[in-house]
């Protein structure tokens, strides 16, 4: 059985900006002492002993709980999962060790360069979110008083949303027992913070190691997509870069100018992007930036055959038919939509998504994206700031 407790608790739902990672804390501290163990070893141990696997994540909106169990331990885990979700007694002396893990945690994330991108492309287009040094400051000022009224604010029931794929048959009367007995106040679920967005001019973040170019761009569009148009943008981020044979990628690794790159769909509470991100040697940039724009503007003039829309599709099929073997691929189907921005839409309705994919409708969002005006582009790199602006505006149309 995989469960997944979500509570709109993230990050942007800090009481006040001084203590922003305030919900990763909150998160790491999940597992720590409860109302039945004293403290987190003592809890793991319990937890994993017939090798069930539990892990909790943090983001701008979302803290979720997760865990996978044996089919004949079910009732345990949910039992465990309920104490620590639900009965959770935080001290002082767990909080001063994850005070120090997620410091490290994100300290080892400066080195990465794709975690530097993506803050600092959200703070470019208006969302109100700090970077990982800023994140990072933040850590010292929060105390036991804070992590108790995060707490308290956030996690309730009506705060809450869950996901449970398994053997439901005849369990579900008692799985409904056993989450009405959670000890949790009614409280509210929260909004969605809908932010002003706006274009802005490419950024570098300069690093003298960088010997390559890191970099992601964006285009926005101010409205949550319906599922045919995120199965569209689909089958169009698999047209161009899906594959070895796709129009970017597969391009651009024939002619060796790129090891890796990737487009991706983000289907928001208010709006959605289109994010395209990878890494490119500097002398290859300028080719690789032309690629890109060459094959974008195809599709904006409607220039897809028919041959590769049948071919995405194709793929499509195939991954729906494996995509449900396990119950933790069936639970993650259900979890980006569902906590993301409201959606659920029934895993059987794939296929007929998929066959209602339409060109007119791939190019008609390509175009909305394009033609919406907000748009970024960042870098991490030791190369002059002057190539980067070349790069954004090869991304001009």
């Amino acid at each position: 059985m995989n469960t997944k407790f979500q509570f709109r608790a993230g990050m942007r739902y800090a009481k006040k900006p001084k203590v922003y990672e305030i919900a990763h804390i909150v998160e790491h501290l999940a597992f720590g002492a409860n109302a039945e163990f004293p403290n987190e070893q003592t809890f793991e141990s319990e937890f994993t002993k017939n090798g069930a696997y539990h892990n909790a994540w943090t983001s701008d909106f979302s803290v979720c709980y997760e865990s996978e169990c044996a089919d004949f331990e079910w009732d345990r885990i949910m039992h465990l999962q309920q104490v620590a979700i639900a009965q959770p007694r935080f001290n002082d002396a767990e909080l001063q060790s994850e005070k120090g893990n997620v410091r490290a945690e994100l300290t080892g994330y400066m080195n990465d360069y794709s975690r530097l991108l993506w803050p600092r492309l959200q703070q470019m287009v208006g969302e109100n979110v700090p970077d990982l040094q800023e994140r990072i400051k933040t850590i010292s000022n929060i105390e036991l008083k804070d992590i108790r009224e995060h707490y308290r604010r956030t996690h309730t029931a009506h705060n809450l949303r869950f996901i449970i794929a398994g053997n439901l048959r005849h369990r579900r009367r008692q799985i409904i027992k056993m989450l009405s007995d959670w000890d949790l106040r009614p409280g509210e679920r929260f909004e969605i913070p809908n932010d002003t967005l706006h274009s802005s001019a490419p950024v570098l973040i300069r690093r003298k190691d960088a010997s390559n170019i890191t970099f992601a761009f964006s285009w926005l569009t101010p409205r949550k997509l319906e599922p045919s148009e995120t199965y569209a943008m689909n089958c169009l981020n698999h047209i161009l870069n899906g594959t070895m044979s796709s129009k970017i990628l597969g391009q651009a690794r024939k002619h060796g100018l790129v090891y890796g790159m990737g487009s991706d769909l983000s289907n928001g509470w208010h709006n959605a992007s289109w994010d395209f991100d990878g890494e490119v040697n500097a002398e290859n940039s300028i080719p690789l930036f032309d690629l890109i724009h060459k094959e974008l503007n195809n599709v904006l003039n409607g220039d897809i055959s028919d041959e590769d829309i049948d071919a995405a599709k194709s793929y499509a099929t195939g991954r729906y038919q494996i995509g449900a073997q396990t119950v933790g691929q069936i639970s993650d189907y259900y979890a980006d939509g569902y906590f993301t921005n409201g959606t659920l839409e029934k895993y059987d309705r794939m296929p007929s998504l998929i066959r209602g994919i339409k060109k007119e409708l791939i190019v008609d969002l390509a175009r909305e994206f394009i033609g919406s005006e907000l748009d970024a582009m960042v870098a991490v790199s030791s190369v002059e700031k002057a190539l980067i602006t070349e790069l954004a505006e090869r991304l001009k149309f």
